[in-house]
C-alpha cells in the first residue's frame, strides 16, 4: 500500500527511527481502523521483493515495520529473507489471526474480538498492544494478557477518535495494574506518518 521512513509512534520503539512497508488487504474490519484504506488489496499495485528492496533509501535506520493491514494474509517468508540479507531487522505489527510466515526480530501483536489470533503466536509475541475503544476492552486486554509469554511487554492503546474520553480510564487502569503500560499514536500528536 505504502512505504515511507519514519519514526515508530507506538508500543516499545515509540520513537526509533524505522522503514515502514504497509502492505494492503485485511479481513478484520475493526469499525476503528485508522487505515479502512488498506482493507482491499486489489486498489494497491502488486510489487516484487525487487521492487520493495529498490524503494527502500539510504537510511541511518536498519529497523523495518512491516504492518498493514494485516501482512500475514500473505506468505512474507520470501521477503523476510530478502531483507534479511540486506543487513535489516523487522518488526511484525500483527493481529495474529494469519498463521504466522516469515523470521522476526520483534512480533507486535494486536488482537481484535472480532478476528482472535491463533493460539501459537501467544507464546512468541514480544509485545501485546490493545486498542481500548470503551471499558469492556479491559476484559479483553486482560484475556490476552494471560494467554502471552511472561516477558512480554503489555500496552493499553486509546482508539484515536476517542482518545479525549479513554486516556483517563488508561491512566487509572495503569496505575491500578501495573503490569500495562500506555501506548500513543505518537505520530500522530506530531503530525508525521
Amino acid at each position: 500500500m505504502e512505504m515511507f521512513y519514519s519514526l515508530q509512534g507506538e508500543g516499545t520503539h515509540t520513537g526509533e527511527s524505522a522503514f515502514f512497508i504497509r502492505i494492503g488487504g485485511c479481513d478484520v474490519g475493526c469499525h476503528w481502523c485508522d487505515e479502512k484504506e488498506s482493507w482491499n488489496p486489489e486498489l494497491h499495485p502488486l510489487l516484487t521483493i525487487n521492487d520493495i528492496i529498490n524503494t527502500i533509501p539510504a537510511i541511518s535506520s536498519k529497523s523495518i515495520v512491516i504492518t498493514g493491514g494485516e501482512p500475514l494474509q500473505f506468505n512474507l517468508t520470501s521477503l523476510c529473507d530478502a531483507l534479511h540479507s540486506q543487513g535489516f531487522m523487522l518488526f511484525l505489527e500483527t493481529s495474529g489471526f494469519m498463521p504466522l510466515s516469515g523470521k522476526w526480530e520483534w512480533i507486535c501483536l494486536s488482537p481484535k474480538q472480532n478476528a482472535p489470533p491463533l493460539q501459537d503466536i501467544y507464546q512468541i509475541a514480544n509485545e501485546l498492544k490493545i486498542i481500548i475503544a470503551n471499558e469492556d476492552d479491559f476484559a479483553w486486554a486482560e484475556y490476552n494478557a494471560n494467554k502471552v509469554n511472561m516477558s512480554c511487554r503489555l500496552f493499553l492503546q486509546p482508539e484515536w477518535s476517542n482518545q479525549k474520553k479513554i486516556i483517563p480510564l488508561l491512566v487509572k487502569y495503569i496505575l491500578q495494574n501495573s503490569k500495562w503500560n500506555l501506548s500513543l499514536q505518537m505520530h500522530k500528536y506530531i503530525g508525521i506518518p
